[in-house]
């Protein structure tokens, strides 16, 4: 059950619009984005963008943290636009709806999730 509880967190915190103001990606990535990022005013994907413009001057950790990111998002996302199409992405909302449906994702995307979570690349 906590497994799911942690595989559901990331999932919705890299299929959510805002993945770099969750809180692993924020935990790896703070300091870059305060450091690469300061001038850039938050909203409408401008950090993600700024920091996928610095990827390769962004600490290792941050690094990891995108590159899982990315495998997931590409794994799981048709799985969001399935089972939680008609949820607004922020406020938990897409977490909470992919708990509930944690048993009706795809197996790749399932894999990708538990990779991530055992911390394989």
């Amino acid at each position: 059950m906590l497994r799911n509880l942690f595989a559901v967190s990331v999932i919705s915190l890299l299929t959510a619009t805002s993945a770099l103001a969750q809180s692993a990606a924020m935990k790896a990535c703070g300091g870059d984005v305060k450091t690469l990022c300061a001038g850039v005013q938050p909203g409408d994907g401008r950090i993600k963008a700024c920091i996928k413009s610095h990827f390769s001057d962004v600490s290792a950790p941050c690094q990891a943290v995108l590159v899982k990111a990315a495998a997931i998002s590409k794994a799981c996302g048709a799985d969001v636009k399935k089972v939680c199409a008609d949820v607004k992405p922020g406020g938990g909302r897409i977490e909470a709806c992919m708990k509930s449906h944690i048993t009706e994702v795809s197996d790749s995307c399932k894999d990708a999730v538990t990779q991530a979570t055992a911390g394989k690349s």
